[in-house]
């Protein structure tokens, strides 16, 4: 049962309204750097084409607000004067992001939004990020709230955390907002300093391929991993004086603890410190047009990924180890929380369709499940579309 004090509720029906303001927020791919941003370490993401579009007006009321989502035919119904977490997973990213920007400012009042996503949802390219940011982005734009970039990005985290319950990094947040056309960035997750790295992949293309699975571990066990990794930084500090967090250990310090750390703590460790040393390997790599070794990172990445911090799913192991063996792709890995959701590919242009198609085939054939596969580019972070 619902809480009575909670006055949030969804109804299937629509509305219409005068459209005031409309903001595209997108989702993310990350070349490399997988679950190193809670470790405080580096990552290397990039916004893409893919995105969810906000309309948003005001409805003249002082606290009733509606929030109508099209792919999940439904309206949530919300009082700004008694917001709670709902039972429904998306509502959570709503009323914690409205949650969030109620504790910095009471300048927000009634409004109605209409959200529709072209952001493939589960893929791992975070469509949730998207939808955080998006909504942060638009009312602070419609009610003129004056937060910066970094204001959003950061109240969106705090609402993943509080409503969601994911302790998520900020990559994912940052990578929506901060996105640049034809770059990546690196992000030092610690300091929040970052850079935009020119990526110019011609003649290859980068491919998603969408295992269109979900093992419903990836909440409790993203949070499993986080602790995991916070308890072997635990065992390390016992030894050396290091900081608080995974990017100030090296190798050599991990070997010295691996005995009393024991397999399991010790692979998720090593996974981190290795992955941030890949970053910026891939940086390297990037500024001297060095795809082929770009690639080869990635292909080591996964494998990090699915033997060591144990993320991965036999559908995206499979798909990898295809990727692996078809001369026109330089480098795959799984992308996003685990478990599910797509591999990114650098695939040479003039082979793309030969690939998606022998992928879909033996995919369907292994598994019984369709392939979705989507080409994408890197593009600009959350902005206006139109405003009038």
């Amino acid at each position: 049962m619902k809480n009575k004090k909670t006055i949030t509720k969804t109804q299937k029906s629509g509305f219409s309204f005068d459209l005031h303001l409309q903001v595209a927020s997108p989702g993310r791919i990350n070349l490399i750097g997988e679950h190193t941003d809670y470790n405080e370490g580096y990552v290397l993401p990039a916004a893409i084409d893919k995105t969810i579009i906000f309309s948003f007006s005001r409805n003249g009321s002082r606290n009733r607000c509606t929030v109508q989502s099209m792919d999940y035919d439904e309206t949530l119904v919300i009082d700004l004067d008694h917001i709670s977490k709902s039972t429904e997973g998306w509502h959570n990213y709503i009323l914690g992001v409205l949650h969030e920007i109620k504790l910095k400012t009471d300048k927000v009042k009634g409004f109605h939004c209409h959200i529709e996503s072209l952001v493939p949802v589960g893929s791992g390219i975070s469509s949730s990020a998207a939808l955080e940011c998006g909504l942060a982005f638009g009312l602070n734009e419609l009610f003129q709230l004056g937060l910066e970039k970094w204001d959003i990005i950061k109240l969106s985290q705090r609402a993943e955390h509080n409503f969601v319950g994911t302790k998520c990094g900020i990559m994912d947040q940052f990578a929506s907002v901060m996105g640049k056309k034809d770059h990546v960035m690196l992000l030092d997750c610690k300091t929040l300093d970052f850079d935009y790295i020119s990526m110019n992949i011609e003649p290859y293309k980068l491919l998603l391929l969408n295992t269109n699975v979900s093992h419903n571990l990836a909440t409790g066990e993203y949070n499993t991993r986080r602790r995991q990794c916070e308890e072997g930084l635990a065992i390390v500090q016992k030894h050396f004086q290091v900081e608080s967090s995974l990017r100030h250990v090296t190798s050599e310090m991990l070997e010295h603890c691996k005995q009393e750390m024991g397999p399991l703590l010790y692979n998720r460790c090593s996974y981190v410190v290795s992955e941030n040393e890949r970053v910026l390997k891939a940086v390297n790599a990037l500024k001297k047009n060095d795809l082929k070794e770009v690639g080869r990172l990635m292909f080591e990445t996964h494998r990090g990924l699915s033997e060591d911090y144990e993320v991965s799913c036999v559908e995206l192991d499979f798909l990898v180890a295809l990727a692996k063996e078809h001369e026109g792709v330089l480098g795959a890995r799984m992308i996003g929380g685990g478990f599910g959701g797509c591999t990114l590919n650098i695939v040479q242009g003039d082979g793309m369709a030969s690939f998606v198609e022998k992928a879909t085939k033996a995919y369907q054939e292994r598994f019984g499940i369709e392939l979705s596969a989507f080409q994408t580019s890197l593009s600009n972070g959350t902005h206006i579309l139109k405003k009038f």
